[in-house]
């Protein structure tokens, strides 16, 4: 064994980038909630940006590494913690045998992303380690992580470098800080039903502020605001749907369609959050204030051009500062 839960926490999964071309056969794609964290996580580590990493929220799990490895944290700030000493996010570090990890404050965010150097040994499911949880398939098991569970390591790593007596240490390198926390304005495109909202609905959707419901999960955020209309009332046929799509619900409130959104849905789409924003959005809390602003497609598309940019020459450099300093035994 590599990895051992010793106290789980809230919902503790084993996510990627998400599960794609099974929507017709009604499987969502899943994935991680943030995935620009995620691959985060990857890249610092020089592991490739889509490969799985366990997603965790607060309160959070108590781990104990049964064998070294290096892990990286990156997404929300839980205050984490090895052998009792408080460790950066953003960081590679190194993690002898016999240690532990925890969590023990919410300073901001919503979740977290630990990829792991060896890798996991863990179940893939159509295309994807993802864990869906109602079909009980890909992760580990098809389920959240509890206490007791252990994960074991794809390979052994051999560190070079580390001190005697020393339990664990912070690698020589780390991002700048990239925050997608401090602000609450969320980017949108216009959805395919946008023009069946009233002009005063219009009004309020680009004006007013929105808070994020308690009945908020990973499927997705109910908002509460200013009450939204059609110009009229009409049966509509159930359209495809993805990840950041915004329904009017017939109470006049929106829900935004998050990872593990259904497949298709007959409320009116009435807007898309643009896919660099998801991060910011997905790090939101229940009471959490957002405000949307509209923007257009090139704008959209260069923005996620540039984040892809960002995160594959960072892959590509952190790989050789890891080879440098591992032997990574297969």
């Amino acid at each position: 064994m590599s990895l051992q839960i010793i106290k789980s926490g809230i919902l503790d999964t084993i996510q990627d980038c998400g599960r794609y071309g099974f929507q017709h056969f009604g499987i969502n794609t899943g994935g991680s909630m943030d995935q620009f964290s995620s691959q985060l996580s990857n890249a610092l580590l020089g592991k490739p940006l889509n490969d799985p990493v366990i997603e965790i929220h607060f309160p959070s799990p108590k781990m104990f590494f049964e064998k070294e490895t290096v892990l990286c944290i990156c997404g929300a700030d839980l205050s984490p913690f090895i052998n009792e000493q408080l460790i950066p996010i953003g960081q590679p570090v190194f993690i002898g045998k016999g240690c532990v990890l925890e969590f023990k404050k919410n300073n901001y965010g919503a979740r977290v992303y630990i990829s792991i150097l060896n890798g996991l040994q863990i179940e893939e499911w159509l295309n994807s380690f993802s864990t869906n949880l109602k079909a009980e398939a890909g992760g580990f098991y098809g389920k959240a992580l509890k206490t007791g569970d252990r994960l074991n390591y794809k390979c052994e790593i051999k560190f070079k470098g580390l001190q005697s007596g020393q339990t664990f240490k912070l690698l020589p390198w780390s991002t700048n800080k990239i925050n997608h926390f401090s602000n609450n304005e969320i980017r949108f495109l216009e959805g395919a039903e946008w023009n069946l909202m009233t002009f005063d609905s219009v009004e309020k959707f680009k004006n007013d502020e929105f808070s994020i419901s308690k009945f908020s999960d990973r499927m997705g955020y109910r908002l509460i605001g200013g009450n939204l209309k059609t110009k009229k009332e009409e049966s509509m046929i159930s359209s495809a749907v993805s990840f950041g799509t915004i329904q009017l619900l017939p109470d006049g409130q929106m829900i935004i369609l998050m990872a593990d959104h259904q497949t298709t849905g007959g409320y009116p789409r009435i807007a898309n959050v643009i896919t660099t924003d998801l991060p910011k959005l997905a790090q939101k809390k229940p009471g959490d204030v957002i405000k949307f602003i509209r923007t257009n497609l090139k704008s959209a598309e260069e923005k996620l051009l540039m984040q892809k940019k960002y995160l594959i020459e960072l892959q590509h450099a952190c790989k050789i500062k890891i080879d440098r300093l591992l032997d990574v035994i297969l």
